[in-house]
């Protein structure tokens, strides 16, 4: 099947609609980050920068880093970002652009997330890095895919049980990270966990400023869920997204944490910087041994 120009959209230097990206512009290896300044914090440690380009709030860099390629692209903040870089990427990867068609052999991604987070559990500090074993997304966005297959259905309606979900909210999927990658990065010192995905920063995390929660104990109730042994550690607002559109495109994907509050003793770090650079720099020795 051919590709139509309204859904593969190319720019008139023939890169992808957002990304600004041509195939031999990434890696094999990727790295996210949502701030767009923090691309340059993590490619400042590459023996070499080989390309470099900035379209709205995705900035892509590629290098090499212990002689290892690896590409650098920042999303934004949110699971609707998600759903452009992650099927943008794929399209690279994957997409013959000058056919409009599907390519034969496909390629699989390393996507691992360099991001930051918040704690909702006590024995989780500031200053720590966590990696996601799962992820429960808030958010909506696999529910627009095929699905079916790659759900942790039991853990979906227990929680939806345990916290009186809503139904006027997206129903919660739970989506597990790549294996392989949790068992290269997983070590002793490292916290590891299921990342709670939301939709907002304010609201959706139990923030209040000026407008009442719909659940003012939902924080509490992520707090003390459990099922089968597993609790949920830390909130953030990509980490559903990237585990799903991963898993259904092929790819192999990991979340890394930086934890920057702890909701429940409501402290935030005093050296959110530090604990990022040392995140960046612990995650590179380990990427480049991939």
């Amino acid at each position: 099947m051919t590709l139509a120009p309204s859904e593969l959209i190319l720019n008139e230097d023939g890169s992808i609609y957002h990304l600004h990206l041509l195939p031999e512009h990434i890696a094999d290896t990727i790295i996210t980050v949502g701030d767009p300044e923090r691309v340059e914090t993590v490619t400042k440690h590459f023996d070499i920068i080989e390309f470099s380009t900035q379209k709205r709030e995705f900035k892509t860099q590629t290098g090499s880093y212990k002689g290892k390629r690896l590409t650098v692209v920042s999303t934004g903040i949110g699971t609707d970002n998600i759903d452009i870089v992650l099927n943008e990427l794929d399209a690279l990867a994957n997409i013959d652009f000058e056919t409009r068609r599907i390519k034969k052999d496909l390629k699989t991604l390393n996507i691992i997330r360099l991001g930051t987070s918040g704690s909702i559990q006590q024995e989780i500090p500031v200053d720590s890095v966590l990696i996601s074993k799962k992820a429960l997304g808030f958010d909506a966005l696999l529910h627009f895919y095929e699905n079916e297959s790659y759900r942790d259905r039991a853990f979906e309606n227990a929680f939806v049980a345990h916290t009186n979900w809503s139904l006027e909210k997206s129903k919660p999927y739970c989506i597990l990270a790549n294996q392989d990658l949790y068992n290269h990065f997983k070590e002793e010192t490292i916290f590891s966990g299921i990342t709670a995905t939301n939709i907002g920063f304010y609201g959706p995390q139990g923030r209040k400023l000026r407008l009442n929660t719909q659940d003012p104990q939902m924080n509490k109730k992520l707090e003390s869920f459990s099922y089968s042994g597993e609790s949920i550690t830390n909130l953030e607002m990509e980490t559903s997204g990237i585990y799903s559109l991963s898993l259904l495109l092929g790819h192999r994907a990991l979340s890394i944490n930086a934890i920057l509050a702890n909701r429940v003793k409501e402290t935030f770090s005093s050296q959110p910087s530090q604990i990022v650079e040392d995140m960046i720099v612990w995650a590179l020795d380990r990427i480049a041994l991939l």
